[in-house]
């Protein structure tokens, strides 16, 4: 039986109506047996380390793609690393948590657990939608959202747009993870290491992260689906790196995407979609930004000045380190022209190449780097 869709997963299944296309908090349903009665004799009894209200299983009945929400509650996802399910729930004000999955109970593997905005900004828009219908604190999200005429267009609109993760999954050589599933405000993925912890790896690693990086963003930019994938903002946490060496998108909750085949339209805050949807952390205030504001540079501008100064300055001999630092510089300069940014990125990469080495601390494209120099 198909599982019950409620505003924000409607509102995802049906499509938005701009060519912005965000990642969007995600909820499931999923019952509870009432508590037992209390007792006097001691009960031995399981408790689970993520519970109803941690998902936030309490703010919305809705369903998102593949319902995870079994999984935590039969202990097959566990978010301590000694897999005891006795330990209680980790601190809510994380925005990713690492846990372990399991089919059998008897062979574990790592995931992600990630929310896709903070527990602080669900707050916020749980308090809007229901002061938006002058209810008290705590009302019902999901009656609230559907009486709007937003959500109505959504429900007889024809298109298909599921979360960024399924959209464009990792099998078809997306730069990210593996969905597994989500419950509550949360999505479950492939589990990878921060980009952070490599910052002092050796340079031939830090080198191959950064010639990575400079891929993944060529991709999102340039890709035979004409889609045009920019961040907003960027951290060393929204990247991630499997233990076979491969770079990632971990987080992608940054990530606009702009249908370039649809032309350049204009998207604003105005009119009819300056709803309680357009208003749920930032207020109405904000306005959306034009598609054709977004330039071609904009997320190589971000990563040359946030990232890649962390990996790279510093790391190698002169003048190879000098012509890092150059085309960093370049990159990394706003002011530039696009041409002459993506210029020094490409630049950049060709200075990056033969810094690599090919071994099977690699395993992403080893052996293939023996026989082929195209990795």
């Amino acid at each position: 039986m198909e599982p019950h869709l409620g505003p924000e997963a409607a509102a995802l299944r049906h499509g938005w109506p701009a060519l912005l296309l965000w990642v969007s908090v995600l909820s499931c349903s999923f019952s509870l047996p009432a508590s037992s009665p209390p007792s006097l004799v001691p009960q031995v009894r399981t408790s689970y380390n993520f519970g109803r209200t941690f998902l936030g299983l309490d703010k919305c009945n809705a369903c998102i793609g593949t319902s995870i929400c079994k999984k935590f509650f039969k202990e097959e996802i566990r978010s301590d690393n000694r897999l005891a399910s006795h330990l209680g729930l980790p601190p809510d004000f994380l925005l990713s948590y690492p846990a372990n999955y399991s089919d059998d109970s008897k062979i574990w593997r790592p995931v992600e657990i990630l929310r896709l905005v903070s527990k602080y900004q669900n707050e916020v828009s749980d308090r809007r939608i229901c002061a938006s219908a002058s209810a008290p604190k705590t009302c019902s999200i999901e009656r609230v959202l559907r009486k709007t005429e937003r959500f109505q267009k959504w429900l007889q609109a024809k298109r298909l747009t599921p979360d960024l993760v399924q959209i464009f999954p990792g099998a078809e050589g997306w730069p990210l993870p593996k969905y597994l599933g989500s419950c509550g405000r949360f999505i479950v993925s492939t589990s990878t290491r921060p980009l952070q912890e490599f910052y002092d790896a050796p340079p031939d690693q830090v080198a191959d992260l950064a010639y990575q990086l400079l891929g993944v963003l060529e991709s999102l930019r340039s890709n035979d689906l004409n889609y045009f994938f920019y961040f907003t903002h960027i951290d060393a946490d929204m990247f991630g790196v499997f233990n076979n060496g491969h770079l990632f998108i971990r987080d992608a909750s940054a990530v606009g995407v702009i249908d370039k085949q649809e032309g350049s339209q204009e998207a604003t805050g105005a009119g009819e979609n300056k709803d309680i949807f357009s208003c749920l952390v930032s207020g109405c205030q904000a306005q959306l930004p034009s598609c054709d504001s977004i330039s071609e540079k904009q997320s190589l501008v971000l990563v040359c000045q946030k990232l890649l100064p962390r990996l790279l300055q510093g790391r190698f001999p002169s003048p190879v380190q000098d012509d890092i630092n150059s085309a960093l510089a370049q990159c990394g300069d706003a002011t530039r022209p696009d041409p002459e940014a993506l210029g020094a990125a490409s630049q950049l990469k060709d200075i990056l190449r033969p810094l690599r080495t090919c071994d099977s601390r690699f395993a992403y494209r080893y052996p293939d780097c023996k026989y082929n120099d195209k990795f």
